[in-house]
Order: C-alpha cells, then structure tokens, then sequence
C-alpha cells in the first residue's frame, strides 16, 4: 500500500460514497452511506465527516480529502451554492472539512471532479484538451484545457448538460431554460420522448412493455429497441442527434484532443453511438478538413468522481506545501 492516499467523496441524492485513493487514481477502499432523506444542511454534513472520520480510523496514511458534489461550487473557495437532488444551500463545505480534519481539502463540482479522473487516471490519460460528457439522468461534464480544468470566472463554467442546442424549440430544461443539452440528449429526454410516443400509441410495443404510456422509462425504450422496435430504435436515433450536434459544438469550440463519454445511458451502446457519430460529423466544423478528435468511451464508471476528487485533493496539498 502506497504511504500517501485521500479520501474521495462522491456526493449524490441517493447515497454518499467513499473511497481512498492512492495517487495513481486507484480505489483501495470503498465505503458509503445513504443520503440523509431530511431537509437539514446539518445531517448531510454529519454523514460526510462520519464517512471521514470511519476511513481515516482505517487509514492512517490519508494525508488530504476531497469533494465532488452536484450543484454549483465556488472555487477555490469550495463553497456549494446550490444543489439540485440535495437540501443545503451557500454551505461552506471545504472549510468545515477543513476545520474537522485539518487536512488539505479540495471541494469541487462532481463532473469536474469526474472530467480530471478519466483525464488523468482513465481514457484521457496523456492527453492536455479533453472534452468529458457524462450522459446519464443529466448530461454533465468537464474541460480539461492546456492540462488544467476549465472552471471559469467564479468556478462555475463548463457546465456542457446546458449548452443550448436548440433555443427555438419548446423543450424546457430542468434549470428554466428552453433548448438545453440535457433536455434533448439525456435519459431524462428519452424517458419523455417514449411517454410521449406510447400515448400517441398507446397499443404499441413501448406503452404494452412498461403497462401503460405513463409508466415508460429511457430504460423501457433501450428493452424495446432490444427487442427490435423501430419506434424505440428511432428514439435513440434522436438522442443521438442532439448529443452528436452538442458534441460538435464543444470541438469546434475547444479543439480537444479527445472526446470521453460515460455515463448509464452510454450502456445503449450501438444504438446511441452510429447517430452521435453521424451528427457530430454533419455539424462539426470543417470535418473533412482536419483531424477530429477520436470519441471513446470513460474507463472509470461510477468511481470516477470520487477518484477526480481524491486526486484534486492531492494537487491541493502539493500547492499548500510549494
């Protein structure tokens, strides 16, 4: 075991999970504990420090901890503004963790944290520009520009899952916006797109599989393309559409040298891929002209946040001691 390590902290609606992480970005341990259900600050707060508390008891060799959590952060000031699936707002986390462990402690947003892992321990290892999409409930991501991620004026850039794609149209996003990324290329979407389908056909094969148009999932239509629906299929088509166009947009914008996707939804597989291909291709500028960035699929999965964190921590630390 490597004699230096951090703890990683992955923040979510359901559950908090833990890990340490050496500095190679590989998990040693895991731990977790189910997201406090009330609507006080204080007891998701207590969660995290008794998670801290119970692997620093197991790991002596811990020498910094860090945060990725959903929501808008403030950086470097580590503080969580506001959050979409949690109940605290303005919670200066970085510095209350920093009171309890007195460890250096770095407090970022989750798909930052996410976007550094796979840029530096997963599939964009090597590599100073990357573009990171995570497509799952929500689209999220990072940007990793000339070796550092891209956070902007007050920390809160990057934000891809918002990226107006489509401003003329009359899907509005989870945030109050109309045109979103998210709204047209996430399993959220899917899931509405199906519903929306099955009660135009409410006899049909999405609406017959999830008992009844109302009760259909992104997960009932990726079951019905599995079974060979061309509805189903041609849902994924138009995902794919959205997201390849998004895509698109972030290489013309950043030129990157390679462009991660990961998330639940990636689990389509050959069904999302093909028309993200296809699309991106259609929209990104001067395609035949150029090399483009190769789109590869994230190595890390769900341990990804927790693994960017640990190692943004340690960067911290590093910078605390220069």
């Amino acid at each position: 075991m490597t004699t230096t390590c951090a703890i990683g902290l992955d923040v979510g609606g359901t559950k908090i999970a833990g890990g340490v992480v050496d500095p190679e970005g590989r998990i040693l341990h895991r731990m977790q504990v189910p997201s406090p259900t009330d609507e006080g600050t204080d007891s998701t707060l207590a969660a995290l420090l008794e998670l801290v508390d119970r692997m620093r008891a197991l790991h002596p060799e811990i020498t910094s901890v860090g945060v990725g959590a959903a929501g808008m952060i403030t950086w470097p000031a580590g503080r969580i503004i506001t959050a979409p699936n949690n109940a605290y707002r303005d919670l200066p986390l970085q510095e209350l963790l920093i009171e309890h462990t007195g460890l250096p402690t770095a407090v970022e947003n989750d798909a930052n944290a996410a976007a550094w892992a796979e840029a530096r321990a997963g599939s964009g290892t090597g590599h100073r520009n990357v573009v990171a999409i995570t497509v799952g409930t929500g689209v999220g991501g990072g940007l990793i520009v000339d070796g550092a991620l891209l956070r902007g004026q007050h920390g809160i850039g990057a934000e891809i899952g918002h990226l107006v794609v489509n401003p003329s149209g009359n899907i509005r996003c989870g945030c109050g916006s109309v045109g979103c990324l998210e709204a047209h290329a996430s399993g959220t979407a899917l899931g509405r797109r199906g519903r929306e389908v099955a009660a135009a056909e409410p006899h049909g094969p999405l609406a017959t599989l999830a008992g009844g148009a109302d009760h259909v999932t992104g997960e009932t239509v990726f079951a019905a393309a599995q079974q060979g629906d061309h509805t189903a299929r041609s849902l994924f088509d138009e995902l794919g559409y959205w997201l390849g166009a998004g895509l698109a947009g972030l290489v013309n914008v950043f030129d990157p040298e390679v462009v991660i996707i990961g998330g639940g939804l990636m689990a389509a597989g050959d069904y999302l891929y093909p028309p993200t291909q296809k699309s991106f291709h259609k929209h990104v500028f001067a395609g035949s002209k150029r090399t483009l960035p190769p789109i590869v699929p994230a190595q890390l999965g769900t341990g990804a946040g927790m693994v960017g964190a640990a190692l943004l921590s340690m960067e911290r630390q590093l910078a605390l001691a220069a």
